[in-house]
Formats: structure tokens, C-alpha cells, sequence
């Protein structure tokens, strides 16, 4: 991907916290990474927006039941050894 300097301004407490965790070399492409994923958020944000207008607000009984189903798949993952969101790995 091309790349292109740019001038922001940050707080510099915060700028300088993160340039004494990643190191000079690493401050840009921390920035990068950050930016990425506020753009995936604002990203969601707007799918959601979307859905609710298309298909209303979800409901309690909606979020329970995808809460009761997010913690089956947590059991059924770690029964299996792998943690969610990790790939499944299958036997060689």
C-alpha cells in the first residue's frame, strides 16, 4: 500500500506513552492499526444504524437469546480445546 505523510496533532502525554511502548520505528504503524480499527467501528456503527431503521430495535428476549447462543458456542469451543474466535484446527 503506498503511504503518504500526513501532520496530526495528539496530547502529547498520550503520544508519548505510545512511542515508549512501540519504539520510534513502531509509532506510525500503531497509529495505522488504530485508525484501521476505528474505521471498521464507525464501519459497524453504521450497519447497525441501518439494520434498526430497516428492522427495528432488537429486543431483550433478541440479546438473551444471542447471549445463551454466544455462550454455547464458548462451551462448545473449549470442549474442543480451541478458544472462540480461534480457527478450528483439524487433526493431521
Amino acid at each position: 500500500m503506498a503511504t503518504k505523510k500526513y501532520t496530526v496533532t495528539l496530547p502529547e502525554e498520550l503520544a508519548e506513552e505510545i512511542r515508549q511502548e512501540v519504539g520510534s520505528g513502531g509509532f506510525s504503524a500503531y497509529v495505522t492499526r488504530a485508525i484501521e480499527r476505528q474505521r471498521e467501528q464507525d464501519r459497524l456503527g453504521e450497519l447497525v444504524t441501518w439494520l434498526e431503521e430497516e428492522h427495528g430495535f432488537v429486543t431483550e428476549d433478541e440479546l438473551a437469546s444471542a447471549e445463551a447462543e454466544r455462550r454455547e458456542f464458548e462451551r462448545h469451543f473449549t470442549a474442543q480445546g480451541t478458544g472462540v474466535g480461534e480457527p478450528h484446527r483439524r487433526a493431521s
